[in-house]
């Protein structure tokens, strides 16, 4: 089949969050200028860069996530492993503002090193982010859309030492939590190496 996105797809659900996928989520968490604490899933999220090194995630809708990123220009992007999975569907609850999805998923708010943002204690790794940029995007046509998207750079690293052997990172052990299409998620728990090749004429 081909469709253009502009005349609809005719499915029953939209099939381009199935195609690009699987997508690895960001836990991003936030703190307001009050101190109010917030914990998201975005799955429209990926590392863009290695130097400078950069995260970016994208809200549809302007969120608590994004309002808070704007009012202190920090946040922190969490790795999803296995054993949080409910943990991390329970934090995408709709929950008025000022409710702290830390609490109300049962998770620990720890402290970051460079930032005053916080980082979910029990997630195999965290990165600690400095935005530099919130963009609300557009379509060719320059019409604005209601999704706003987060660029960050990345200040510091929290990596679990048990999911480390021989100084790499076993995604065996951290095995990490993917958005696919609708409502459905993987966990990678197998890989498998290539190598680049060699230019031979």
């Amino acid at each position: 089949m081909f469709y253009q996105p502009k005349n609809g797809h005719q499915l029953p659900h939209n099939p381009l969050k199935a195609i690009v996928t699987p997508r690895p989520i960001g836990w991003i968490g936030t703190r307001s200028k009050e101190g109010a604490l917030n914990l998201a899933p975005y799955s429209f999220f990926n590392v863009i860069c290695d130097n400078p090194p950069l995260v970016m995630f994208c809200s549809s809708g302007y969120k608590d996530s994004v309002a808070f990123v704007e009012e202190t220009g920090e946040f922190t992007a969490n790795m999803v492993g296995a054993h949080l999975a409910k943990e991390m569907n329970a934090t995408s609850v709709n929950s008025p503002r000022g409710v702290s999805e830390f609490d109300y998923a049962g998770l620990t708010p720890a402290a970051c090193e460079m930032i005053k943002a916080p980082r979910v204690a029990e997630a195999y790794a965290a990165l600690e982010c400095v935005a530099v940029e919130v963009k609300r995007l557009t379509g060719k046509d320059g019409a604005l859309a209601e999704s706003y998207m987060v660029i960050g750079e990345i200040v510091g690293v929290h990596i679990d030492e048990a999911i480390l052997v021989d100084g790499r990172i076993d995604i065996t052990k951290s095995q990490p939590v993917s958005r696919l299409g609708y409502m459905d998620f993987a966990t990678t728990d197998k890989v498998y190496e290539m190598f680049r090749p060699k230019w031979e004429e």
